[in-house]
């Protein structure tokens, strides 16, 4: 078994978006099977890319050109899926990249337990989406997506507090936020698959945005710091805004990040 750390330095640098997270899926369960039977795998050290490999599409722009998803159409719940598709293929790179570009710093062997974890479910969550995209006639890289989505990893890419701060505590949350209205949006146009696909994400995402609280809390208790003011200082110069309202309160609480987290980082705060 090569380690743990080229593991994820081979997934960041699959270009194809189904064979990236078969392979993700495929290196997870050969870790999860060792951790089982009660092995520590070596975790080893990785040269990542700054950039993930990516496929030749979906074409990616620049925020302010993605055209507006209008989800009341057909066309418009497609951008929408797509959307998240190309949000989920960005998450599986983020955990992996996370594993493999901080091995320098000692962490517990929980730290990769979850992460892998974490990293598995994401790629489980592209292929759902590509799923419900080819249902409905599309596929991803039919439409342009979002370039700055890996912004955050380049910008914390010396700093592990600060990439457990803004991707899962912050970027991740969001999905919190966001994903009941969009659950809402296919029960309204009785789509099945995609409602079942969102709702096993929103489920799972939990998780996700509580192992960036508890890491990050652990490495607050490890340098001796006040969570609450690193959060916001690191929030402060890694995210690029105002964190918005409305914030999904019961499901962020339940991921361990209260709300004088993130209040005092909206436009009002």
């Amino acid at each position: 078994m090569i380690t743990l750390a080229q593991m994820a330095e081979a997934v960041l640098r699959c270009a194809d978006g189904r064979e990236k997270t078969a392979q993700s899926r495929r290196y997870a369960a050969e870790w999860q099977a060792a951790r089982a039977a009660g092995e520590t795998p070596e975790i080893g050290h990785a040269d990542p890319p700054l950039h993930p490999a990516r496929p030749d599409a979906p074409a990616l722009l620049s925020p302010r050109d993605v055209p507006r998803r209008r989800p009341g159409t057909p066309e418009g719940r497609i951008a929408l899926l797509h959307a998240v598709a190309h949000i989920e293929l960005n998450a599986v790179d983020l955990h992996w990249d996370i594993i493999a570009r901080f091995t320098d710093t000692r962490l517990p062997m929980g730290f990769y337990d979850d992460w892998v974890k974490a990293a598995d479910e994401e790629s489980k969550h592209f292929n759902l989406m590509c799923d419900c995209l080819e249902e409905m006639g599309s596929h991803y890289g039919a439409l342009p997506a979002h370039a700055g989505m890996w912004r955050a990893a380049e910008d914390t890419v010396d700093d592990l507090m600060g990439r457990l701060a803004v991707v899962p505590m912050v970027l991740e949350a969001r999905g919190l936020d966001v994903t009941p209205g969009m659950i809402k949006i296919f029960k309204q146009a009785k789509a099945d698959s995609a409602v079942a696909a969102l709702e096993t994400i929103y489920a799972e995402e939990v998780a996700h945005v509580a192992y960036g609280s508890k890491w990050f809390h652990f490495l607050c208790g490890r340098f001796d710091e006040d969570p609450k003011e690193r959060f916001h200082s690191l929030v402060r110069t890694y995210f690029h805004g105002d964190l918005k309202p409305p914030f999904n309160e019961e499901k962020r609480a339940e991921a361990g990040i209260p709300p004088d987290f993130y209040w005092p980082l909206t436009a009002s705060g």
